[in-house]
């Protein structure tokens, strides 16, 4: 027998079962909270918004300015936005 096996934890099927519900609750609880932001109707907008061909090039266009900057400001993100749906 290697070290490995030996080492092994021994589960018992109450703990295999523990894991299993456990996990069927994780999945129950993400899909009950996918399910309340697909019937949200500002994160459906967002997501339709984001989801535009259009914007991911936008987005990309909006890295930091030539100043040295390290980012944009939220009025030159949305002037920026804005010409690029055009």
């Amino acid at each position: 027998m290697n070290s490995t096996t030996a080492n092994a934890p021994v589960r018992g099927p109450s703990a295999a079962s523990a894991e299993a519900a456990r996990i069927r609750n994780d999945v129950d609880a993400a899909r009950n909270t996918a399910l309340s932001a697909l019937n949200n109707d500002r994160f459906r907008s967002m997501l339709e918004q984001i989801s535009d061909p259009g914007a991911s090039s936008a987005l990309m266009t909006m890295g930091a300015d030539n100043q040295g900057s390290a980012g944009t400001d939220l009025n030159t993100a949305l002037s920026r936005y804005a010409e690029n749906s055009k």
